[in-house]
């Protein structure tokens, strides 16, 4: 197999259009490739700056899960710290993650912040959106979003050997308006969920409008956990007197 390591995006153009398969930190497709077989190429984006940015509401694809760090959200920054082992998360990358695994630990913060995605195809690069990106799996080169006031994560303790723990992540946003609205994507399994409502009311309120929602589906022990980061991230919302 050909590594092909490009340092532009004209060269991963080139890579993508030569039919080169993305490897990203190759912690997910290595074992896969051992069992079904090797492609003749792969590309990695590991040199490619437009792929490496950190901070200032931007987080390349190439970027390894050990460092992501107070320059993002918090619960961006939660997310990825509990990804896995010390050693993973100093192999396995952004855009594995999201796009190349079936657990897509960092979506559920992705979707909070209401990430846009910057993608590279064999035509160009462009923008889209989650659901494009996971549904038709282009080449991620960044997620970009808008800072929120605040964010939270909580991710359930797993049992060895079970199904992917519960994760639940929260943001809460101003609005053109002015208002405020909080988003919220849970992880269920393998499903995810993500709703947004207004929280100008306060909590009773906004736990009211979220029971309207696909959230009023999730099992019992998953409301609690819903309820506690929505009062705790509304809490740290609440303006200063």
């Amino acid at each position: 197999m050909l590594l092909r390591l490009p340092t532009s995006l004209s060269e991963a153009q080139e890579c993508l259009t030569d039919g080169a398969i993305p490897v990203g930190g190759a912690t997910l497709v290595w074992a896969a490739w051992q069992r079904d077989g090797f492609p003749e190429q792969a590309v990695s984006l590991r040199e490619v700056p437009e792929a490496n940015v950190l901070g200032a509401g931007k987080l390349g694809a190439a970027v390894l899960l050990h460092r992501i760090d107070e320059r993002v959200p918090e619960v961006l920054r939660r997310a990825a710290s509990g990804i896995g082992t010390g050693a993973v998360r100093r192999t396995a990358t952004v855009g594995g993650n999201i796009v190349g695994s079936t657990l897509r630990c960092l979506l559920p913060a992705a979707l909070v912040l209401d990430a846009r995605a910057q993608v590279l195809a064999a035509e160009g690069p462009f923008e889209t959106d989650l659901g494009e990106l996971l549904t038709k799996k282009p080449l991620l080169l960044s997620l970009h979003w808008n800072e929120p006031l605040v964010s939270g994560y909580h991710k359930v303790p797993e049992a060895p050997g079970g199904p992917p723990p519960l994760v639940v992540a929260t943001a809460v946003r101003t609005t053109s308006e002015g208002g405020r609205v909080l988003r919220i994507a849970v992880r269920d399994g393998y499903e995810f969920l993500s709703e947004s409502v207004p929280c100008d009311a306060g909590p009773d309120s906004v736990l009211d409008a979220l029971g309207t929602t696909a959230i009023r589906a999730l099992p019992a022990e998953a409301h609690e956990v819903v309820r506690d980061q929505v009062v705790s991230v509304l809490e740290r919302a609440a303006p200063e007197h």
